[in-house]
Parts: C-alpha cells; structure tokens; sequence
C-alpha cells in the first residue's frame, strides 16, 4: 500500500512532465483561446463572440506574421545560447533603406535591398560575437543602439513616405487563395527554418554548440563559421520583416520595430527553446508567438489598455521560464 501512495504522484509528475515535453505550450495557447473566447461571449451581451471568428483569426494570423518571422531567426541564435538583441533595429534600418530604394530610379531593388541590409547587419554582429569573442549580449545591445540611431538618420528623423503604390506592396496587402501574404512568407521561413535545423548537418551544428560549446569544438564543428551563419540568418529574417512592415504601411521611420526584439525572445522562450541552449524547436517558437497574438489581441477585443497588455505578457514569460526551469530539472532526474 505504501508503495502504491507514493506510486501515485510519482505517476502524474511523469505523466506532467511527458505533457510538458511533448505538447510544450500548445496546451496553455489552447486553454488561452477558450479563455477570450469564454469571456467575450460573457461581456457581449447577447451570446455572441467577436473573438472566435474567422475574420479575427485571420486577423490574429496577420499580426503574428511579422514576430513570427523575427522570432524564427531569434531561434537559431538561442539555439547556440545566444542572444539577438538588434533584431528590431535592423528591420528600422532594411525598412527605411527599402522605402528610400522604393522611392528611387530602381524602385525592382527595394525587395533585394531588405533583405541585403538585414544580411549585412547580421554578419556584422556575427562577426563580432564568433571571431572577436564578445559576449553576444554586450554586442547586440550595442549594435541595438548603433542601428536604432542609423535608422533615425537615414529616416532624417521623419517617415519615409511612398504615397504610390510600391513594388514590394503585394507582401503586406496582397493575398494568394485568400490568405494574406504576410502569413505565406511567415509559413515559408518557419519551413525553411524546420528544414535547416532538423534536416541538416548546419543544424545538428547548432545544437551541439548550443548544449556544449567546447565538446562542439573539440569534435570538429567550425563553431565559428556557424556562430556566424545563425546572427546573419537573424539579419536577413529581420530585413525581410522590415519588407513585411514597411509595405503594410507604405512607409518607414526610424522608430519602426521598437520593442520587437521582446516580442521574439518571449516567442522563442514561450516556445520551449532554452536561454541555455541546444533545446527547442521551430514548431514550438511558433506556438509562442501564436499566444502572443492571441493574448494581445484578446485583451484588445475586452477593451484593456496597451499597459495590460504588456503586464499579461510578462507574467507569461517568467511562467515559460518556470516551465523551463522544470523541464531542464524532469530531463536530469
């Protein structure tokens, strides 16, 4: 009998923790979904929920598009226990270069040029954090600030303004069957992504250096060479954010993308993909960013001011990080 009573919560902490590992956080994104849904249907009135339908959804799938995009480069860097700090500032910088290419004798290159200035960016802060050995947290924080400044002076601190329609604007206007572009270019990156670090021998790369750097090392993996790749992926995915952001509203400036970067590390974190390294998956980045969406765009729909809304997320974040803790404490017992 003994036994058995101390079988029991051995059981279901076995059976939490296969949960936890399996499902991640789709059952909290789940039960979140019910939640707005539940109390729409209470404060409308008549029965009725403006949350649950498919004009909403599509909406929510929208405003995900773009954190989701920045979010999937957000994983490669994590992935090696890094950290990208400047992803909002380099869509600012790629955002006001292409609207001023838009603007230009070679309005065709403006699509080119989001995606180059966010390669470019990228490789700088890979550079630094893989050959010179700066912590990637100092570099980025410092690039974050440099690129910021960038944009404003770019922008010479107003909107970069295209009042025809640019060449590039199908991507945040546009729809193929029905469906926003914005949500197919964030569907072809989480692909690519997927493909990249379970497909790949670059991605078994990235989680060896994520869970041990120096056994990566002492095996042979050039860590530099894919420290390298993974800040400059960051880049390009922000440049082609900056794309996705500046065609939806036919303009830039420097402030775009501020407060981003929060955005997609809660993505990343929420996702189950550890600040440690060498855990996480692309799938489960996307769940983050889908409770993202879902929680701000809930609180938006009851009504509650945008302060609110970062208080919900923060709690969600430091309860990721909880799971987390508890996940990493499961794996090594």
């Amino acid at each position: 009998m003994q036994n058995a009573d101390h079988g029991a919560p051995r059981k279901s902490r076995h059976a939490s923790e296969w949960m936890l590992h399996r499902l991640g956080m789709l059952p909290v994104l789940v039960v979140l979904y019910v939640i707005f849904y539940a109390l729409t249907i209470y404060l409308s009135g008549d029965g009725t929920s403006n949350f649950a339908t498919p004009e909403n959804t599509m909406n929510i799938l929208r405003q995900v598009a773009i954190n989701l995009v920045l979010a999937a480069g957000m994983t490669f860097v994590i992935l090696t226990a890094g950290i990208d700090l400047s992803v909002g500032s380099v869509l600012a910088v790629s955002a006001v270069l292409g609207m001023q290419v838009s603007l230009s004798v070679a309005p065709g290159w403006s699509i080119p040029m989001f995606v180059a200035s966010g390669l470019v960016m990228g490789v700088i802060n890979g550079a630094m954090v893989a050959f010179l050995n700066i912590n990637a947290f100092v570099v980025t924080l410092g690039t974050m600030t440099a690129f910021r400044g960038a944009a404003y002076l770019l922008a010479d601190g107003t909107t970069v303004l295209n009042n025809d329609i640019p060449s590039f604007e199908w991507i945040g206007n546009g729809d193929f069957l029905h469906v926003p572009w914005l949500i197919w270019v964030a569907v072809a990156v989480v692909l690519a992504s997927w493909v990249i670090l379970r497909k790949t021998v670059l991605g078994m790369h990235i989680y060896a250096i994520g869970g041990n750097l120096q056994a990566a090392r002492l095996t042979g993996i050039r860590v530099g060479l894919v420290l390298l790749f993974v800040y400059s992926i960051s880049g390009l995915f922000s440049g082609l954010a900056g794309a996705m952001s500046a065609s939806r509203l036919y303009g830039a400036n420097g402030n775009w993308g501020s407060g981003y970067e929060l955005d997609a590390i809660a993505a990343v974190v929420l996702g189950g993909t550890s600040l440690m390294g060498g855990v996480g998956t692309i799938w489960g980045t996307v769940v983050g960013a889908l409770i993202i969406g879902v929680m701000n765009n809930g609180l938006t729909i009851l009504g509650l001011s945008s302060f609110w809304q970062y208080v919900a997320k923060g709690a969600v974040i430091v309860l990721a990080v909880i799971l987390d803790k508890w996940r990493q404490q499961g794996a090594a017992q």
